[in-house]
């Protein structure tokens, strides 16, 4: 007999709610972000690492979800 397996979750850097490890923020902050933003957070390219930590940048100084905008 199998378990199911756990996702592992980690805190949503804005709420704190659990989120997927492999996501950058829970579904409820990911869907307040601009759809520009989101769009280019999910860019799978040489610069995706580059556009994440502009995203942690403001979430740090706090800036409001509704006016994150990150490097296409």
């Amino acid at each position: 007999m199998t378990t199911p397996t756990r996702q592992a979750t980690t805190p949503c850097p804005c709420c704190r709610q659990p989120k997927a490890r492999s996501l950058y923020l829970c579904s409820l902050c990911w869907g307040t972000l601009p759809g520009l933003t989101r769009r280019a957070l999910s860019r799978r390219d040489s610069k995706a690492m580059d556009r994440l930590q502009e995203l942690h940048r403001q979430l740090a100084a706090g800036r409001p979800l509704a006016e994150i905008q990150v490097t296409p």
